[in-house]
């Protein structure tokens, strides 16, 4: 029996959920939704990746300042954001598939802006690490 996927909402400040609309990033095509298999992550045209939820080894909260909002990463860190409160940061091993604007893109550790992190990670049945 399959259960019903649950979806979460990315977490925006007002003036950046405005620019990422018009950047085809915004709230409407934006979401987390966690499946019996996996977590499948978008953030509109911006960033999409599904995460076996069987390679997510951790979650914590983001520690230190955001200084940018939409998709960054690197070497297979990613932060999917549209706020710099409400990040939840989860280890993925083995990694996972990710595109970003389209090009193929390795994911070993993704942090997202949520509205309700710790709702996510219940769905996930993770435990959140404190900072």
């Amino acid at each position: 029996m399959t259960s019903r996927p649950s979806r979460f909402g990315f977490r925006y400040d007002r003036w950046c959920g405005w620019l990422l609309g018009l950047l085809g990033s915004g709230r409407s095509i934006s979401r987390a939704i966690v499946t019996d298999d996996d977590l499948e992550v978008q953030l509109g045209i911006g960033f999409r990746g599904a995460v076996p939820r069987s390679s997510i080894r951790s979650a914590r909260r983001w520690k230190g300042r955001v200084f940018g909002w939409g998709v960054h990463g690197w070497r297979g860190r990613w932060l999917v954001n549209g706020s710099s409160k409400g990040i939840v940061v989860f280890e993925v091993d083995p990694p996972a598939k990710g595109r970003v604007l389209g090009i193929p893109v390795t994911v070993r550790e993704l942090a997202l802006s949520m509205e309700d992190p710790e709702g996510l990670c219940a769905a996930l049945d993770v435990r959140i690490d404190p900072i």
